[in-house]
């Protein structure tokens, strides 16, 4: 009679980021609408004429951006006391750069820092590139099956029941019998890091980590 054996395999690998997307907002507020509408306007002119200098699809060290539409509003604010202030006057714009070159986009960010007044950087989201990702993920996958069939074989092993024979893989939490997916399956392939001011202030220090990139896949083996 066959021994059945489930299983599950994991893989996880490393990978230094390729592309690095600052996301940046551009805001000013003030007593009067239109002032402050006209500044931001300023500034994300300034901002778009220093990305189109850099920017080349296929060389960078820009390769792609894009910009947001202004947004305007106005609120009453209250002071310790309880009493309501005059109306303040707000305005931004979200802008999304892509740099392949992260010294280029460090010195990019600085710049904006030093000379643009309402220049506030959100993050920087590391990233793969779409064809390396797909490999990776298909390498992780491949590692996490080798990894099933050999948890299988130990167990078989350990009961001295000879060469396993697969009979079933999917994806981790596929297969039913109580198994429930361990650590939320694959990694994203991204990561959102805040830049850090340098102790000079002149540049921005970027820093990304490397990009985890896994696999988890459910087997069923038999033996004997």
């Amino acid at each position: 009679m066959a021994t059945e054996f489930t299983v599950r395999g994991s893989y996880s690998a490393f990978q230094r980021p390729e592309r690095g997307t600052a996301h940046v907002t551009l805001s000013c507020e003030g007593p009067k609408p239109q002032p402050v509408y006209d500044r931001v306007v300023a500034d994300l002119d300034a901002v778009k004429s220093s990305i189109k200098v850099l920017h080349d699809p296929n060389q960078g060290p820009v390769t792609w951006w894009s910009t947001k539409h202004v947004r305007t509003w106005a609120q009453r604010p209250w002071n310790q006391d309880g009493k309501q202030l005059p109306l303040v006057h707000h305005a931004s714009v979200g802008v999304e750069v892509k740099f392949r070159d992260f010294d280029a986009l460090g010195r990019w960010v600085s710049q904006h820092v030093s000379s643009t007044q309402g220049f506030g950087l959100d993050g920087v989201v590391w990233a793969l590139t779409e064809n390396n990702r797909q490999d990776l993920e298909r390498a992780a996958r491949t590692r996490a099956v080798q990894d099933a069939a050999r948890r299988a074989q130990e167990y078989a092993d350990a009961l001295d029941l000879g060469p396993v024979r697969p009979v079933a893989v999917a994806d981790a939490g596929m297969l039913g019998n109580g198994l429930h997916v361990a650590g939320g399956g694959a990694a994203p392939y991204a990561r959102m890091a805040a830049a850090k001011d340098s102790s000079g202030g002149a540049e921005l220090e970027l820093s990304p980590e490397d990009i985890e990139v896994s696999a988890e896949v459910d087997a069923r083996f038999v033996a004997g």
